[in-house]
């Protein structure tokens, strides 16, 4: 075959299109189980930090401590009627992603935390850039916070991006989710900076971030009226 002529030059760059993809295909398969584990123990890794049980960074303490504190991690419906009641761990409301979340599919993760019980429900939503998502535990009152996490994809460093840091999550602890005991409607929210009224139920937003504000309110509210049957059943 003459190696000047176009049809060898096709038939090279074919083959060697082929071969990459083959190689590729191969490197993925075989790395899947090592990235799909990393990812199951980051998502754990963030229902811990809305238990406030952070600063993990080792595997086993990361499993040791969710083995220790996660009782179940239960699907319910919008009701509050038990779906699954996960008591395996990990095979039922944990494999749930945000996508798949529905009102007959709502994951809650049942938690015993110095022997006190708490209830992590996840929830997503879009700010400026890109996607938000995150956890938030609540008391056996369910009605009152004890702690949150959230991060996202891609907010503006500075501006929307300290919705991933400690020190805006803190400011949920203790506020109420209702704005009295006979409330159906979530009242937790975040408010513009510096437009807080209500501090029982108000969460001071972002400077600079409208956007990515509303979105994180819009966030916490959506996501915790889903579990507004549950709820009302458990207080």
């Amino acid at each position: 075959m003459n190696t000047n002529s176009n049809s060898y030059t096709i038939i090279y760059a074919s083959v060697m299109v082929v071969i990459v993809a083959f190689l590729l295909a191969f490197v993925s398969s075989a790395l899947k189980p090592t990235q799909d584990k990393n990812v199951e123990l980051d998502k754990k890794k963030q229902i811990l930090a809305a238990l406030n049980i952070r600063d993990l960074q080792d595997a086993n303490a990361i499993e040791s401590k969710y083995a220790e504190v996660i009782v179940a991690d239960m699907i319910i419906n919008a009701k509050g009627d038990t779906v699954n009641a996960g008591a395996e761990k990990d095979q039922a409301g944990f494999k749930v992603e945000n996508k798949e979340i529905t009102a007959e599919n709502l994951p809650i993760y049942i938690c015993n935390v110095e022997g006190a019980t708490k209830y992590v429900v996840p929830m997503s939503g879009r700010g400026l850039w890109g996607g938000l998502w995150g956890y938030m535990a609540i008391n056996d009152d369910c009605s009152t916070v004890y702690g949150a996490y959230f991060s996202h994809e891609s907010e503006t460093a500075g501006l929307g991006s300290p919705i991933a840091e400690q020190k805006f999550q803190d400011q949920f602890k203790d506020k109420q989710i209702f704005a009295d005991t006979a409330a159906t409607q979530v009242a937790l929210t975040i408010v513009k900076k510096g437009q807080v009224k209500n501090p029982e139920y108000e969460v001071d937003g972002l400077t600079g971030a409208t956007l990515t504000t509303k979105g994180a309110a819009a966030m916490v509210t959506d996501g915790l009226q889903q579990y507004i049957g549950f709820f009302n059943a458990n207080k």
